[in-house]
């Protein structure tokens, strides 16, 4: 496996995690079940994690497939434009899940607006 297959292999798993985490959360938040609630938050930081990997093997699978016939330095520039803005958006949401599980487990009043707001995250 070189790094544009593992590239492509991580780079899917925190695209299908905000989804996954999204309607997980959204499921305990409407339940009330603490369980599922920060099963959501750890889906959202496991894929924060993911994107950190699929960031970080980027450049060395562009370096593979930039010579190749076909392929346009235009729509890598722009892939990895798209590509900063989702790490960002995806430290800032597994940022905001680790604080919620870390105020969920010292039992802090204002938890719900940490759930709230990883939900409006999740959905930017």
């Amino acid at each position: 496996m070189n790094d544009v297959h593992f590239h492509l292999v991580v780079t899917h798993l925190p695209i299908v995690g905000v989804l996954v985490g999204f309607l997980v959360l959204l499921s305990g938040y409407i339940t009330k079940c603490p369980q599922v609630k920060t099963t959501g938050l750890g889906i959202f930081i496991f894929s924060a994690l993911a994107t950190i990997a699929a960031f970080y093997t980027g450049e060395a699978a562009e370096e593979i497939v930039e010579n190749l016939p076909g392929v346009s330095e235009t729509l890598i520039h722009k892939h990895e434009e798209q590509a900063e803005l989702f790490y960002t958006m995806m430290l800032i949401l597994g940022g905001v899940s680790l604080m919620t599980i870390f105020f969920q487990f010292k039992k802090f009043a204002f938890v719900k607006y940490g759930y709230v707001l990883v939900l409006f995250l999740s959905i930017s």
